[in-house]
């Protein structure tokens, strides 16, 4: 049987890798010389912070003991990083489909 500090550590781990994912998309965003790219990096910024937020709501929702302000705030945190992977992968396909003609250099 798997520990829980086994899972503690992949959750941790995977909850870094999605901020990190976070702050390059981010980053990438504000550098992009098109309206597509930058609507297509920021996305992606939504995405990443959105599992981020669902990663940090399981931890706690499911790994430390039930307290009610515990159970808000890992409600909170799992409906707001399902609003923004959603909303992340909308924006994608909306920005996937642009096509060349469409796109504006950025100002």
């Amino acid at each position: 049987m798997i520990d829980i500090s086994f899972w503690q550590l992949v959750l941790t781990f995977s909850a870094i890798i999605a901020a990190v994912a976070s702050f390059i998309f981010s980053s990438k965003s504000r550098k992009a010389t098109t309206v597509k790219l930058q609507g297509l990096y920021s996305a992606r910024t939504n995405m990443c912070m959105g599992v981020m937020l669902i990663i940090i709501a399981i931890v706690q929702l499911v790994l430390f003991e039930g307290s009610t302000i515990r159970m808000i705030v890992g409600t909170v945190f799992l409906l707001l990083g399902l609003f923004n992977l959603f909303a992340g992968i909308r924006n994608h396909s909306a920005f996937n489909r642009m096509t060349e003609q469409g796109e504006l250099p950025r100002k």
